[in-house]
């Protein structure tokens, strides 16, 4: 189990923030080595991170892939405008300058934020859907630089195409593919021209995110019957890009919310230290969220994004901060039962390490359930289409329809989970953690954690090609073992590892994409010992799995 640091849920000492001038300065100097992989484009689920000080993310980064993607554009006939957004940290400005420096050069039709301000992950797929409405050509797509909820030193850059979403990974290897090989012929190929020439460009257009996002939020929420019943809402942006939208949402619909703080400080000095110490602005964090917890009291529900705003984090009262998972099983069960215009067959979408909770929940509602490998882009093609009305992760991260069921977003969107969570402690009376409350009564009681364990690379590449065969389990914990599954049940795609379920516990297992490690996720609905159990359980069969390779390759 990982140590929890002395200065978790703690203000962070100024000797430790990070220096930005050094960051922005590192951005422009330093330049990446293709023959050093952790200096390459990489796209994982949620685009290319890095940071400037560890050369990963760096002016020649971003204007590498900013090519490529206008390359991809132009293969794919997409021609439509290019929807793009920054958040808080302090890579995402210059990134924002490098992208529009390549775009203009490319003659692309740009859209930046009227006031050169900030824009949520959500914002961005809700602009994208809102314009390729009914259209069948000249469709747009979007580009979101944010590295999330990660440490003030990262930075990220994410592409959205015209479905709103997540781009899969036939799109993204295109483009990583393209700008490593940009990188290696040292820029040869990328054309931009200079940054007060791509703000005058007339393909560079001013456009108000904010109005047209706030104003069809009555759309996808109840939002009268949040301003009806008069409950107290506490609002904490965590210093990041939704921070500009929740006045508007306030004054528009006329709820009694208080924003607790629209302090914007690329350092996010304000921030309690995460669980290691370091800062991070995951609002599903107990230690992160030590400011809004320690307000439960003041207020009948309250919230908060991270960085990007895509994902939420609930407090509900006496039972403070919700895990993520139970506030997704609380939210499928009141969404399914309070969105009457839904399509009757829309189904639950849940990734394979999030709570079984969420199965006992989809049965006992009558809905299908759709169990997809980690990433959001599985729920894309559902929500787009709405044969799911919700689609979550167990990394706080969800959306659903809206409430005629039609799409509202296919990229995970924290505003509406924390105005739903207001929703339904309005409508029923009971904040999200007295209704979860109830459920376990109903449902029973599960016990779920995440685990790391050390992986070299060829570990990692073990677990990741793993067949169910090959891990030679028969029981679990003292149960016979119903299934182990590499593919996911909900669309036969790879999970990247494995999962083993019984009847009243499972575990899923996958190599982390950026540290050797691998990743143990476990959940009993019998105790926190049943738990220990099949923790221990899984961690001895993948060892033994690994102690089985190595000695076949010293056979060899």
């Amino acid at each position: 189990m990982p140590s929890i640091s002395p200065f978790a849920g703690k203000p962070v000492d100024p000797d430790r923030l990070v220096n930005i001038d050094a960051l922005l300065d590192a951005y422009y100097i330093l330049k990446p080595d293709p023959a050093i992989a952790a200096q390459r484009v990489a796209f994982g689920t949620s685009g290319h991170r890095g940071s400037s000080l560890s050369t990963s993310f760096n002016e020649e980064h971003i204007l590498a892939i900013s090519q490529a993607i206008v390359d991809y554009r132009r293969n794919a006939g997409i021609n439509g405008p290019l929807f793009i957004g920054i958040d808080t940290h302090a890579l995402s400005r210059p990134a924002l300058k490098s992208a529009l420096e390549v775009f203009a050069a490319a003659g692309l039709e740009v859209r930046i934020d009227a006031k050169d301000g900030y824009t949520p992950t959500p914002v961005i797929s809700h602009a994208i859907l809102t314009y390729n409405r009914d259209r069948s050509t000249e469709l747009a797509d979007g580009v979101v630089i944010t590295p999330s909820h990660n440490p003030p030193e990262d930075g990220g850059f994410k592409y959205n195409p015209p479905h709103g979403g997540p781009a899969d990974t036939d799109i993204t290897k295109v483009v990583e593919t393209a700008a490593n090989e940009y990188i290696r012929k040292k820029m040869e190929g990328v054309n931009r021209i200079s940054f007060e020439d791509a703000l005058k460009a007339p393909t560079t257009r001013r456009y108000d995110y904010i109005t047209p996002y706030v104003d069809d939020l009555g759309a996808v929420v109840d939002m009268e019957i949040i301003r009806q019943s008069g409950i107290s809402i506490g609002i904490d942006p965590l210093g990041g890009a939704a921070v500009d939208y929740w006045q508007p949402i306030i004054d528009k619909y006329g709820i009694n919310a208080t924003i607790v703080s629209k302090e914007v400080d690329p350092t996010f000095r304000f921030m309690t230290a995460d669980w290691d110490g370091q800062i991070r602005m995951d609002c599903s964090s107990p230690y992160a969220m030590a400011r809004l917890v320690s307000m439960k009291d003041r207020f009948d529900i309250a919230f908060a994004n991270d960085t990007d705003a895509d994902r939420h984090g609930i407090v509900s009262g006496k039972f403070g901060l919700m895990n993520p998972n139970h506030y997704l099983a609380t939210a499928i069960e009141y969404l399914f039962n309070n969105r009457d215009a839904w399509n009757p067959a829309a189904g639950v979408g849940k990734t394979v390490v999030s709570s079984s909770m969420i199965d006992r929940v989809a049965k006992e509602i009558g809905r299908r359930l759709v169990e997809v490998p980690v990433g959001f882009k599985w729920f894309v093609d559902g929500l787009y289409n709405g044969t799911l009305g919700f689609g979550g992760e167990e990394s706080a991260g969800a959306s659903f329809l809206r409430r005629d069921g039609t799409v509202w977003s296919t990229d995970k969107d924290g505003i509406i989970l924390g105005l739903l969570a207001a929703e339904i402690t309005a409508r029923t009376g009971k904040t999200p953690g007295a209704a979860y409350e109830a459920m376990t009564q109903r449902l029973g009681t599960p016990y779920y954690a995440r685990i790391d364990a050390p992986a070299n690379p060829e570990q990692k590449a073990l677990l990741k090609a793993l067949s169910p065969e090959q891990i030679g389990m028969t029981d679990l914990a003292g149960e016979p073992i119903e299934s182990t599954l590499t593919n996911a049940p909900g669309n036969g795609a790879a999970i990247g590892g494995l999962k083993v379920s019984a009847k009243d516990g499972w575990f899923a297992a996958r190599p982390s994409g950026t540290e050797n490690v691998y990743k143990i996720y476990a959940e009993s609905f019998k105790s926190a010992a049943h738990l220990k159990a099949i923790q221990t359980e899984a961690q001895d069969a993948i060892s033994a799995l690994f102690a089985r390779a190595a000695e076949k390759v010293a056979a060899d």
